[in-house]
């Protein structure tokens, strides 16, 4: 077990650059969509059903590989490839880039909501550049590192667990009606616990990284550690930070949304970013999946070595 986690990790981000997906994603996000407000009841139970029965598949699959570690690497591979989504982010950013690039405003519109919930009808060219490097910031941790990081500590638990968690926040509305507010503040709280390493570990994984796709190191350190705090959420502000100080670029600010303007604190004190920004802040978002990938498989063989001598101690 001590390197079938780590293998199975690497397998998945392989798969998942090869065979861009997210299964357990796109099947669990029918489930909150239809979501009643008007039926707490019914949606607590099929909230805990989601989570339960995502961690029990977990746990199932794992026993069953603790004595086949092909078996172990297998699953944890294909729990990996599931839930990962840093290949599609990748590709939707860069797809953006090239429409901003082209001067291609319409078609960046049309390409935004799959990555920000920002309105893109309410932004121009510059706008629309700020929202993309925004959101791939944080879908470099939602997408990849949290998921890595959960299952080099958990396991298969750990990877699914992470990713419904992640799909009931995306799944419930921000601005929920006063019926249902209970289940936002549930799945936000879930969410800002789940993230609460992974987010400080992307941005650090973003500082590191940085001087790779030409970013500044010592930006993203000072930018992240001056800014990172202005957000009210305790994760939100944290890779959009470290990515405005690498690219020596201004994130935040006046916000369309289709609720309405969010005038979010401003990250940085660079330039308005551009076309090109967009595609710099893909080929980050890329380098830190993969700095991410190997810094899970060491973790992974690290927890799963320190669990064999206990149980040899015990033993």
């Amino acid at each position: 077990m001590t390197t079938a986690r780590a293998a199975g990790l690497l397998l998945g981000v392989a798969a998942d650059t090869v065979l861009a997906d997210t299964v357990l994603a796109d099947t669990v996000l029918a489930g909150p969509r239809r979501l009643a407000p008007d039926r707490r009841p019914a949606d607590a139970v099929r909230a805990a059903l989601l989570l339960g029965g995502a961690v029990l598949a977990g746990v199932a699959v794992e026993r069953l590989g603790r004595r086949n570690p092909l078996l172990q690497a297998a699953g944890t591979a294909a729990a990996t490839w599931a839930v990962l989504g840093g290949a599609s982010v990748v590709a939707e950013g860069a797809a953006l880039a090239r429409a901003l690039d082209a001067g291609d405003v319409a078609q960046a519109r049309q390409r935004l909501p799959r990555l920000s919930r920002c309105d893109p009808s309410a932004l121009d060219g510059a706008g629309l550049a700020r929202a993309a490097v925004e959101s791939v910031a944080g879908s470099t941790a939602d997408a990849m590192v949290g998921p890595l990081l959960w299952g080099a500590v958990a396991g298969m638990p750990g990877l699914l667990c992470y990713r419904v968690v992640d799909v009931l926040k995306a799944a419930v509305p921000p601005h929920a009606a006063a019926g249902h507010r209970w289940l936002t503040a549930a799945a936000t709280t879930l969410d800002d616990l789940a993230n609460l390493v992974p987010a400080r570990a992307a941005a650090v994984l973003t500082a590191l990284c940085a001087p790779v796709v030409g970013g500044s190191a010592p930006g993203a350190w000072q930018v992240w550690r001056r800014d990172r705090a202005l957000y009210p959420s305790p994760n939100d502000g944290q890779v959009a930070a470290a990515f405005a100080g690498a690219l020596e670029i201004r994130l935040g600010g006046r916000t369309a949304y289709p609720h309405g303007i969010a005038e979010r604190p401003v990250l940085g004190h660079g330039r308005t970013p551009d076309a090109g920004d967009v595609t710099r802040g893909v080929e980050l978002s890329r380098v830190v999946g993969v700095a991410a990938a190997g810094a899970s498989a060491v973790l992974a063989a690290v927890v799963g070595a320190g669990r064999g001598r206990r149980r040899g101690a015990l033993g």
